[in-house]
């Protein structure tokens, strides 16, 4: 990262605002992804099969912690999102034949991919409120709807969209939707608008997409028909473990930011380093830090050692803590940098956009707690069902 990464951030953005398309890839990402890949640190955060490069989740923590202190970072070692959680979709789902189309070279780095499954008109975090639609044709089916914040549409080396749908409105609860591969080029699919972070244009594009009679062949479908909910918490489960491990490198870089502009910035007849609140707001930034990734790895242990499901509440708790504590030392760190930590000068305001955002994409922080507080008091219940068993009497009259 000091070698390689942090010294090409600037030529990054630079690039990017010199492109005809400011979605396209900036020429020196491939040559970092070039060094990577020469390096071995290509696909760290793939853990099935032979994929990737056979880190567990609790290793591959405070490597994404690391490659998140920059923006590019992740990028750099192919392991940024939306191609991370539809690489993991397709490798545990996906057919042969899908998995030679589109995973190989996704894996490769030569295509890039889109995932369309939140919508303008309903509260998307209820996947239970999606509208658009999957419908049978004979050999192929016709999808309908608007997406929109389908992140990585518009980089032109996109040509893999995975969208989610109704497939069947009749059946139950969570066999009403399906995941279906769409070719980027495929007729009928129609970007309405690239739309900003609180003000920032990200190179991938977050598009608000129309869907209208788009037909893809019955065999795009991934996995089977109605196993969208299903695949959507497979992905999105390991998703938020890697926004809460990079969260903890936002956090540590806007740190150390803080730190060095504390003991270079004079005010008041000396550096703000020796006043009494910032020297609080660096302490109270590393008890923060510790603690949200203890959590982290506590919660990527659980994955490796009890599965997904066994660490779903964990997992919920650093989609919050994490960011939440990211977006407050990013914060602190604005408020000592001044008028300078709200310009672009520094990368502080593009990371408050993104920590900010994160307390909403892959599901807000309200449905976390909500997952939390559920969990919790099934557990309560479990145990005093398990108490009464053993002849313990009833929790009232225990108390």
């Amino acid at each position: 990262m000091a070698e390689c990464v942090y010294p090409a951030e600037q030529v990054y953005d630079a690039q990017q605002a010199a492109n005809e398309n400011p979605h396209e890839q900036p020429a020196v990402m491939r040559e970092l992804q070039a060094e990577a890949r020469r390096r071995g640190l290509w696909n760290l955060f793939m853990t099935h099969g032979e994929h990737g490069a056979g880190l567990t989740n609790l290793e591959y923590a405070p490597m994404m912690e690391v490659l998140g202190t920059s923006i590019i970072g992740p990028e750099t070692a192919n392991c940024s999102a939306p191609d991370t959680g539809n690489m993991e979709l397709l490798a545990m789902y996906g057919s042969e034949e899908q998995k030679a189309q589109w995973l190989e070279p996704l894996l490769a780095g030569r295509i890039r991919s889109a995932f369309a499954m939140t919508e303008p008109a309903v509260a998307s975090s209820d996947a239970r409120n999606i509208a658009s639609t999957i419908t049978r044709d004979g050999e192929h089916y016709v999808l309908n709807g608007r997406k929109w914040y389908t992140s990585g549409v518009l980089d032109p080396d996109c040509r893999l969209i995975i969208f989610m749908g109704v497939s069947d409105p009749d059946a139950e609860t969570y066999r009403q939707q399906s995941m279906i591969l769409v070719p980027r080029d495929t007729p009928g699919i129609t970007v309405l608008r690239d739309l900003p972070m609180l003000g920032y244009t990200d190179r991938l594009g977050h598009g608000d997409v129309l869907f209208e009679d788009v037909r893809v062949p019955v065999a795009n479908m991934l996995s089977e028909q109605g196993s969208g909910f299903a695949l959507a918490q497979g992905r999105l489960g390991p998703g938020r473990m890697h926004y809460g491990m990079r969260a903890i490198g936002f956090a540590e870089r806007a740190l150390s930011l803080m730190c060095a502009r504390a003991e270079s910035r004079v005010a008041f007849g000396g550096p703000l380093a020796d006043r009494g609140v910032v020297r609080e707001w660096i302490a109270r930034s590393r008890i923060e830090i510790e603690r949200s990734r203890l959590l982290v790895l506590k919660a990527a242990w659980l994955m490796d050692t009890a599965g997904n499901a066994a660490a779903r509440s964990e997992v919920a708790a650093i989609k919050v803590d994490a960011m939440e504590t990211a977006h407050r030392v990013v914060d602190r760190a604005i408020q000592v940098h001044g008028a300078a930590g709200i310009s672009d000068d520094t990368v502080l305001s593009r990371l408050y956009a993104i920590t900010r955002a994160l307390q909403i994409a892959d599901g807000p922080n309200e449905v976390h707690l909500r997952t939390i507080g559920r969990l919790e008091l099934s557990r309560r219940r479990e145990a005093d069902a398990a108490l009464v068993g053993a002849g313990r009497g009833t929790k009232e009259e225990r108390a």
